[in-house]
């Protein structure tokens, strides 16, 4: 079931513009040449309260493909390669993006085979801390089953460096890692192959998806 509070990714014209009709790159700061690639995330145990999944990284091939995108990288940790061409068309992606979390949560279970994926909403303009703990448990517990969340985000958020990622028409990511108990998480953004990688507080990651929702076990 859609709702409004899951709102439509698009993206704005600014964005396809700065995207020259490629991948729509993220307003970053320049510090591409100290992004450790996704690729090289090795699969570490729960030990210390952190555990990261490998991710055979890529990057959207266009700049409406971020949902698609994001649930290939989510589903590559379990040692899936699926066509993004097969799945955008499963969720019914145009060059207005993918609709919601709604289209994307079916497909991940299609994938799996199972009906371990659900959505989660944030309703709220801005996550609240109920809302910041439940995401963060449902990441740890996610990534502890060997799994990736998929999350729908929109606006601006500023990761563990300093760096400013902006989707101010929405965007989709992928949540493939955690440390300090779930309060720093690992996104793999298919928006950028120069940031594939980087580090975010729960608690921005909740405000950047405040609003719309994620997918998780």
């Amino acid at each position: 079931m859609r709702t409004d509070l899951i709102r439509k990714t698009v993206l704005t014209a600014a964005g396809i513009a700065a995207a020259g009709g490629g991948i729509a790159g993220p307003a970053i700061a320049a510090h591409a040449a100290e992004a450790k690639p996704t690729s090289q995330v090795q699969d570490r145990k729960n030990t210390g309260g952190e555990r990261e999944l490998n991710v055979r990284y890529e990057a959207q091939p266009n700049f409406y493909y971020c949902g698609p995108a994001a649930t290939r990288n989510a589903l590559s940790v379990q040692g899936k390669d699926i066509n993004v061409d097969a799945m955008a068309k499963e969720m019914g992606t145009t060059e207005a993006g993918t609709n919601s979390i709604n289209d994307i949560t079916p497909v991940l279970n299609k994938e799996t085979g199972s009906n371990a994926y659900h959505s989660v909403e944030i309703s709220n303009p801005n996550a609240n801390d109920k809302q910041t703990d439940k995401l963060r448990q449902d990441i740890v517990r996610t990534i502890n089953d060997g799994r990736a969340v998929v999350a729908n985000i929109a606006g601006t958020t500023t990761d563990t460096d300093g760096n400013t990622h902006s989707f101010e028409g929405g965007h989709y990511i992928s949540v493939i890692g955690y440390r300090d108990d779930g309060h720093t998480v690992t996104i793999a953004d298919s928006a950028d192959p120069n940031m594939a990688s980087y580090r975010v507080s729960v608690d921005n990651l909740a405000d950047w998806i405040a609003t719309r929702g994620y997918s998780t076990n």
